[in-house]
């Protein structure tokens, strides 16, 4: 079967391909920016990438078009697709249909968190020997593929709450029917796709229906959005976690940085976890994604020790480099709780270092200026800010960064962002990258000037 997939250098859609490249399938793509890393992983799975959305990519016509909600009416390639007559479907649809029928599906829900805790998890069901299939929105370190196959019942996926596709308004984790769910937390994004907190929490609620009476849903204990959802019915066994308050699964004696902690169930010590990934969303990260190993048949036991030999996901704190005692990381926060955790976390590992936060407000959310009010607040841990404001951004960025006075700056371009840090940078410091895009690649730009500028 040949498929074309509209909107394939997305994270997601990518791995609808890489999947339907190991079914066998013949797999084509368009896209308005194709480029690495996505790129290349395609290409190298022997997937055929086209710039651009032209109809004329859609001849031969294909078996089935494979539609990513990043394209909407008005689209060449959408408009011919549909002038045409030609068979579509969307890509949570594909996945539901052509690989999840008939696997333990575990789905990993929530605001923030969902990469790193579904490659977590993926990682513990791997480490048991149980060679679990897996779709997640970003490359677990351990794998280096963001998608595949898998070779047992299980698989794991990232259960994105944002819209389906063009014709589908539904949130994406309706598709997947899963029998181990797991959701992190909720809070208020996508204010693109959702006028409130309510319209989300109606689609989470809707998600819990899909959960089996023989399933699990794991749920932390203090979060209140989802106490709600849950009010709404649940027909399904709960189990609660909670780092630091005691839950079905919480932490005793945990590192200030999160790097070492004691893993409590029910009430039973279980053992020392001991890893490299930092900051308490983490430690809850952990512990839930512990809970939906152990549904899975994976030991408490043996699923910590595998902590120690997880490496992260790409994005999420990742250390990009270091130049002349000056370190580059690399971080997907662009909601304020992501934010604020991800700078608390770093900031109990490197205590007084000086750490330069860099942002990008790239999320139609965060351009919108629904989180404005909190940005501040979310940045107090950082010495120094510099946030890029877009000529699109909705809102007056210096009047929100305010509060911060003199160590927040605002910036029209990444050239004059690239040239402060540049200016400010000396050893010891932490230069903090954070978004949801490629922020102009300004990463690779400030190691490449810390490297002449210290040379």
């Amino acid at each position: 079967m040949h498929l074309h997939i509209l909107g394939i250098c997305g994270t997601f859609m990518g791995g609808i391909a890489l999947l339907a490249r190991a079914m066998g399938h013949r797999v084509s793509g368009s896209d308005a920016n194709v480029y690495p890393p996505m790129s290349t992983q395609l290409e190298q799975a022997g997937v055929e990438l086209m710039e651009g959305y032209k109809p004329e990519h859609l001849q031969p016509v294909p078996d089935m078009v494979v539609v990513g909600n990043a394209v909407s009416r008005g689209n060449p390639a959408v408009e011919t697709m549909l002038n045409q007559g030609m068979p579509y479907t969307s890509g949570p649809q594909w996945l539901a249909e052509h690989v999840l029928r008939g696997r333990w599906v575990l789905a990993v829900a929530g605001t923030h968190g969902k990469t790193g805790t579904a490659g977590l998890l993926a990682w513990m069901l791997e480490e048991a020997g149980l060679q679990p299939g897996f779709l997640i929105g970003g490359v677990p370190e351990n794998f280096a593929v963001s998608a595949r196959m898998g070779a047992s019942p299980f698989f794991v996926v990232e259960a994105d709450e944002y819209d389906t596709a063009f014709f589908d308004k539904r949130s994406k984790f309706i598709h997947y029917r899963p029998r181990t769910l797991l959701m992190n937390n909720l809070e208020f994004d996508h204010a693109d796709i959702f006028d409130d907190l309510a319209m989300i929490q109606r689609q989470f609620h809707h998600l819990v229906r899909t959960v089996p009476a023989q399933g699990l849903i794991i749920v932390p204990i203090n979060d209140g959005n989802i106490s709600e959802v849950l009010d709404m019915g649940c027909w399904t066994p709960l189990e609660f976690f909670g780092p630091d308050i005691e839950a079905g699964w919480h932490a005793q004696n945990t590192a200030p940085d999160g790097r070492g902690f004691d893993v409590i169930c029910e009430g039973e010590y279980m053992g020392r976890a001991e890893w490299n990934l930092i900051g308490r969303h983490n430690v809850a990260n952990a512990l839930a994604a512990l809970a939906a190993a152990r549904h899975a048949g994976v030991s408490a036991k043996h699923a910590i020790q595998s902590l120690g030999r997880f490496k992260g996901v790409k994005r999420r704190m990742e250390l990009r480099g270091e130049v002349a005692g000056v370190r580059v990381y690399d971080d997907f926060a662009h909601h304020p709780t992501a934010i604020a955790a991800t700078l608390d976390g770093l900031r109990r590992q490197v205590g007084d270092q000086r750490i330069i936060a860099l942002l990008e407000p790239r999320s139609n959310t965060m351009k919108r200026g629904v989180h404005a009010a909190r940005l501040a607040s979310a940045l107090q841990a950082a010495d120094r800010v510099m946030l890029f404001s877009p000529a699109d951004l909705q809102w007056d960025a210096a009047a929100a960064l305010a509060p911060l006075g003199s160590r927040a700056e605002v910036c029209f371009d990444t050239e004059t962002i690239v040239s402060r840090v540049l200016e400010l940078a000396k050893p010891g410091d932490h230069l903090l990258v954070m978004s949801n895009g490629g922020f102009e690649d300004i990463h690779r730009r400030l190691l490449d000037g810390l490297i002449k500028f210290t040379s």
